[in-house]
């Protein structure tokens, strides 16, 4: 599939079929999302595959009880290991760096997905220090998001995007970028 077709098709899925993800498929997934860049090549990543039904009902309650998360086939934690870039980068490696590198990763791994006919969400709100005790996450080890992921039940419409004139500046904020000259 060509990347903007994979871009622009992308939708949050928050309705699965009960079909599994082939293992080949979540592999291949996995392999696009530690393609990402990172922060000098740290690749401070950490995926946790979870298929348990009882520990993707804990991560449901845990995020605000978002039912799809335990309804969906295979639910996969991204976190951040912060001494990996904590070590390097201070703490702007902690706070900053970690959270874009993994951020970078979870795009590759929607878009992976949908090229392959999968549905996913990235599920950013939940209470952290619940998602750590479930998955027993050492302290360095953040969890940043959840992305549930299976062939999707439903075709959700495009949402409306802000046009480029709105948010494309030229050298400075106020200066358009897409302007009638």
């Amino acid at each position: 599939m060509d990347v903007f077709e994979a871009i622009k098709g992308r939708r949050s899925i928050r309705a699965y079929r009960s079909d599994p993800v082939r293992e080949e498929d979540l592999r291949k997934i996995l392999e696009a999302a530690i393609r990402a860049p990172s922060a000098g090549n740290l690749q401070p990543w950490v995926f946790i595959v979870v298929k348990d039904p009882s520990i993707k009902r804990e991560l449901c309650l845990a995020a605000l009880g978002q039912s799809f998360i335990e309804e969906a086939p295979v639910v996969i934690v991204v976190c951040a290991d912060t001494s990996r870039t904590g070590l390097y980068y201070g703490s702007r490696g902690v706070n900053l760096y970690c959270i874009q590198d993994t951020a970078a990763a979870i795009q590759n791994m929607l878009l992976a997905a949908y090229a392959l006919g999968y549905g996913t969400c990235w599920v950013g709100a939940f209470h952290e220090n619940q998602v750590s005790k479930t998955l027993d996450l050492p302290r360095d080890i953040r969890p940043v998001a959840i992305i549930t992921l299976g062939l999707p039940a439903e075709s959700p419409p495009l949402r409306p995007r802000r046009p480029l004139e709105e948010v494309v500046h030229l050298n400075r904020y106020g200066f358009k970028y897409f302007s009638e000259r």
